[in-house]
């Protein structure tokens, strides 16, 4: 083992790790905490894991076989099957786009005390397409450090905010070692559906599968491309397990705090804080329902302002991070399946415009409430997509015509 090693083939694992973090994922985190207390966390330790070993089979297949998955399909599918497969990722991303488009809205607004409105950071979304192609001129090692610091920000924002809120660490581990949901009801089983569709994202596999072959490995040498398998798997380890910290971080601050609150404890507390955003909270006896938007809100009733701004900024931090990650996926998805080159300038600008528009008229003509109900129906939706990435990784990784000696035998 080399550290040297590891650190020249740390890059896409991190990369890739960004879908385990977007707002859609953060949105899930937080439900699931205040509807369920700790008692998900299993949940969500499963479907990380299960991600991991699905990442480990999508970079196996990358690494050894010089092609990334959407290539492979386009070789080994007929037209109309691989026309389908494309339809539905492309659907995947586009939906991943719009939960970045929300998410970077939501924490805008909540940056700016309501005075950018939530279509106005609908808008300023677009402005990430320039960002992105700015930071794709120089480099994907450049971009790869780039999304360190953004991961790194949302470390620290959430991590403040597990440290502010002190949650009770006999019940988090409780909740993470002992699979069982005493007293749960639909509530509860439907967000622990949304936990596996927001963590394991199908487009992700995808995405995986190319970023590996931006590392120079000898295919006619065996004991290189093991030895490539060996140090990607151990880098998307550690990456999952920095994302699956943050997610924990989400999901027990929100157990902890607001976990059988009602509306009516939130608006007093809200109003003694003098916050212009007691109105959010009806003074009745409802279980509280938090979004993150009205998570952010909350968390600044409940433990100043600080909070609410730490928070924003780690929701912006998701949302720009993933955002380049989504554009990535479609790059490759389009070239491998459709064997189309676009500019990325062009790819870029055609999904964000199919996921800003449906987005922008929810803003402009609804109101907060309905722009984040959007993320629990785009998560079930990525729960459908999943059978449309899990199929090929999991037939082409076992079959020895395509995997040579490493396929995987199941």
């Amino acid at each position: 083992f080399s550290f040297r090693k590891l650190w020249a083939f740390t890059g896409p694992g991190f990369l890739m790790s960004i879908a385990y973090l977007d707002p859609g994922n953060i949105e899930s985190d937080l439900q699931s905490g205040a509807v369920a207390g700790f008692k998900l966390l299993w949940v969500l330790m499963l479907a990380t894991t299960i991600g991991l070993l699905l990442q480990r089979l999508a970079a196996r297949l990358g690494v050894v076989t010089g092609l990334h998955l959407a290539e492979v399909c386009h070789r080994q599918y007929q037209k109309v099957p691989r026309i389908m497969l494309w339809l539905m990722v492309e659907l995947a991303i586009i939906g991943s786009d719009m939960q970045e488009v929300i998410g970077s809205a939501i924490a805008i607004n909540l940056l700016s005390v309501g005075r950018i409105p939530l279509w106005g950071g609908v808008i300023i979304t677009i402005a990430d397409t320039f960002v992105f192609l700015f930071l794709d001129k120089y480099g994907l090692r450049k971009l790869e450090a780039f999304f360190g610091f953004l991961i790194t920000i949302m470390a620290l924002t959430f991590g403040y905010e597990y440290i502010t809120v002190k949650p009770d660490q006999e019940k988090l581990l409780k909740g993470l070692f002992i699979p069982y949901c005493q007293n749960c009801g639909t509530p509860q089983l439907e967000q622990a559906v949304g936990i596996v569709g927001a963590v394991i994202m199908p487009h992700n596999m995808y995405l995986h599968s190319a970023l590996v072959k931006s590392r120079q490995v000898n295919r006619a040498n065996k004991k290189e491309v093991r030895e490539a398998n060996k140090y990607f798997f151990i880098e998307s380890c550690i990456a999952l397990f920095v994302s699956f910290i943050i997610n924990i971080f989400v999901v027990t601050v929100f157990a902890e705090a607001f976990f059988e609150k009602t509306n009516a404890d939130v608006n007093n507390v809200c109003t003694n804080a003098s916050s212009p955003h007691s109105s959010l909270f009806p003074n009745n006896n409802q279980t509280l329902e938090v979004d993150i938007y009205k998570g952010g809100v909350v968390l600044g009733c409940y433990f100043g302002p600080a909070a609410l701004y730490i928070w924003a900024i780690g929701i912006l931090a998701a949302g720009q991070s993933s955002t380049m990650t989504g554009t990535y996926s479609g790059q490759f998805v389009m070239e491998g399946f459709l064997n189309l080159r676009w500019s990325r300038f062009a790819r870029v600008l055609l999904t964000r415009s199919i996921a800003i528009t449906p987005t922008l008229l929810v803003a402009i003509f609804q109101d907060v409430e309905h722009l984040t109900g959007m993320n629990d129906f785009l998560n079930v939706l990525m729960s459908l997509q999943l059978p449309f990435a899990l199929i090929p990784v999991l037939t082409f990784t076992s079959l020895p015509s395509v995997m040579n000696d490493f396929a995987n035998g199941l």
